[in-house]
């Protein structure tokens, strides 16, 4: 079954296409190392929690949004040589392509899909 990156992040609010033309580029990039697809969403209805939440997760300010995104590979073989192309594709440095959000509050991790319907 398919390998999925999930990613969490904090974007200031202000930074919505800068980081919309990021992703697009970014999501170029992962689908030449192999990703089946990549999908990045920009939240609209992210409520706060009171013992855990997305914006709890992240360390949201007020001038920031929620983005949730996901890359699909079709194996964890694929996926570890899919993101060793893609931290050393010369499009992805951050002299051509910055990130414009907090990187040290990205929230990242790889799962393997059990359920799929």
């Amino acid at each position: 079954m398919s390998y999925v990156d999930g990613f969490l992040a904090a974007v200031p609010t202000a930074n919505r296409e800068k980081f919309k033309k990021h992703a697009e580029t970014a999501a170029v990039i992962f689908k030449e190392c192999g990703a089946l697809s990549v999908a990045e969403c920009w939240g609209d209805d992210v409520p706060d929690g009171k013992v855990t939440s997305f914006p709890m997760a992240v360390k949201l300010k007020e001038d920031e949004t929620v983005v949730f995104s996901w890359i699909i590979w079709p194996d964890k073989a694929t996926r570890n040589a899919g993101m060793d192309k893609m931290m050393n594709d010369p499009r992805m440095q951050p002299d051509v392509n910055p990130m414009p959000f907090d990187g040290q509050r990205l929230v990242f991790g790889g799962f393997e899909m059990i359920v799929k319907a």
